[in-house]
């Protein structure tokens, strides 16, 4: 087996993908293809030459897939994984195995059906994932060898490492080799001892499982307002479908408003739609929930962490540890009125983290915490709340544009027509609510740090905190608007080369935004700081 030494794997022959990727590739293509030749058979009236224009229409779509097939091969050559395209010109992609950071490979519907499988190879040189490798078609035994070989040289360099690490620790003496155990930084007086970090650079732990989602957790698909509000996204995706591809059918956009004028006339079926919407909600969103994460597991091989999940489209993904700095943890108004959040992991060179590193689904927020701390890390330490003036802020601008509009919508009914007090009525209900609004958006900022993580939290409709290692902070941004200004605010961000690349905390006090900044990494802003304090009288 490949990985047993520690030299390059030897060069392989040049291999195609699967034969069966000629039946999947054509109906894959029908999709976009539908709509053309629904449109050349109406147009057409279903005449011979319209039915032939169609099945021309379906063997090009077949004779490109062959074409397809036989025009590219890889091999793994030497220390490389090379992807080649030749038609008429050659194409010849090179990915060093080294660079390799992880690798996710997922099973399709039909792809499971006919035992094949699709590998996408992360290089974590980009979020964007155009930089990577892709592998649709290979079989599935294939695909398990292919992850096994490609992640071979990631284990063996993890393993050199720790090894020179354990040889340097046993070279320096006594007093240099028990330095790290005490930790990165002291942390401020008072707080919380920091917990060390659990996972070292380098580490190869054995296979362990974190957690498997229950089979009844199914029914918490409709606490996600992702899942929830699907049939409304249905129904607006088909609105928006009927404007778009309706000339096709000889529908047009008089018919389609015509339609909705009718239904308007008509309240009774409009509310029997809208209630057959809302009663759909919670169906479509457990049905959504298992369809995504069924049997979602989360766990730990020789240096990755390997999320598997799905229903129709089975998906298996590994992150490299070392390069995890830390996690998301993310709750939406009925997740929290539940008690309840999901979590991904914040990674570097990871584009579509909120899937790709998706750590756990939708679940009870105390087991999300604890199933994030023993894969990751947890945070030690108690968010700060922010200044009172922070407050007056989100009420402001929770209240204040809804009172414009309402008192601008009064004045114009009062002067103009009263059919202005529509517009009116609800805009005061929405500085009303605006007011709950604005206080939880406040209950939930704070930051935090415990002498190895720092932590931010902000949001109300959407709350999010990231959890992000010391070491992955790369720089600083003190940000401050002129309100900001008048109310002794500012926001700090931390920029972190991973994840969305940087984490506020808004509308931090003044002093404590710098001190914030200064005690997570004090040898970037000690100069700044002391150079401040001299100059003031």
């Amino acid at each position: 087996m490949a990985g047993q030494g520690y030299g390059p794997p030897p060069t392989g022959p040049a291999l195609r993908l699967s034969p069966k990727v000629l039946l999947t590739d054509p109906i894959r293509m029908l999709p976009s293809l539908f709509l053309p030749l629904a449109g050349v058979l109406f147009i057409g009236g279903f005449s011979p030459g319209s039915f032939g224009w169609a099945a021309f229409g379906v063997v090009g779509s077949v004779v490109f897939a062959a074409v397809r097939w036989v025009t590219f091969t890889y091999r793994i050559a030497g220390d490389r994984l090379e992807l080649t395209r030749a038609l008429i010109s050659r194409s010849v992609r090179t990915i060093p195995l080294e660079r390799i950071r992880g690798v996710d490979v997922s099973n399709p519907p039909l792809h499971r059906l006919l035992g094949i499988a699709v590998l996408r190879v992360d290089t974590g040189a980009s979020g964007d994932e155009k930089q990577e490798g892709e592998l649709d078609g290979v079989t599935v035994e294939e695909a398990e060898r292919l992850k096994a070989v490609l992640l071979w040289h990631a284990r063996a360099r993890m393993a050199r490492r720790a090894q020179a690490q354990e040889t340097a620790r046993a070279s320096a003496g006594p007093d240099l080799a028990a330095a790290p155990a005490a930790g990165p930084s002291a942390g401020p007086p008072g707080a919380a001892a920091p917990r060390e970090a659990r996972h070292e650079v380098g580490e190869t732990t054995p296979e362990r499982v974190f957690f498997v989602v229950p089979r009844k957790w199914l029914a918490y698909g409709p606490l996600s307002g992702a899942y929830l509000l699907t049939p409304f996204a249905l129904v607006a995706g088909a609105v928006g479908l009927a404007f778009q591809w309706g000339s096709e059918f000889r529908i047009d956009g008089r018919t389609v408003v015509g339609a909705g004028e009718w239904l308007w006339r008509h309240p009774a079926l409009l509310v029997g739609a809208l209630v057959l919407l809302v009663l759909a909600m919670p169906v479509v969103g457990t049905v959504m929930y298992a369809v995504f994460n069924w049997d979602f597991t989360l766990r730990a091989r020789e240096g990755y962490l390997v999320a598997e999940r799905g229903l129709l489209t089975r998906r298996s993904v590994s992150l490299e540890r070392r390069r995890v700095r830390g996690f998301e943890l993310v709750e939406g108004p009925a997740e929290r009125w539940a008690g309840f959040a999901r979590a991904w992991a914040i990674v570097t060179g990871l584009g579509d983290s909120e899937t790709r590193g998706q750590l756990m689904p939708v679940a009870p927020r105390a087991i999300v915490l604890d199933v994030v701390g023993e894969a990751i890390g947890p945070i030690a330490t108690g968010l700060r709340a922010h200044p009172v003036a922070a407050r007056r802020r989100r009420l402001f601008r929770a209240i204040f544009p809804w009172l414009v509009v309402a008192a601008c919508a009064a004045v114009l009914a009062v002067a103009w027509s009263p059919i202005w007090w529509g517009l009116a009525a609800p805009a005061l209900v929405l500085a009303l609510l605006g007011v709950p609004l604005g206080l939880d958006r406040y209950r939930s900022l704070g930051h935090t740090y415990d002498g190895a993580r720092l932590s931010v939290r902000s949001g109300s409709l959407r709350r999010s905190q990231a959890v992000v290692e010391e070491r992955a902070v790369v720089g600083w941004t003190l940000r401050q608007t002129w309100f900001q200004r008048r109310a002794g605010l500012l926001t700090v961000v931390a920029g972190v080369g991973a994840g969305t690349g940087g984490y506020e905390a808004i509308d931090v006090g003044e002093a404590a935004g710098v001190a914030f900044a200064a005690e997570v990494t004090p040898g970037w802003l000690a100069p700044f700081v002391a150079t401040e304090t001299a100059e003031r009288p």
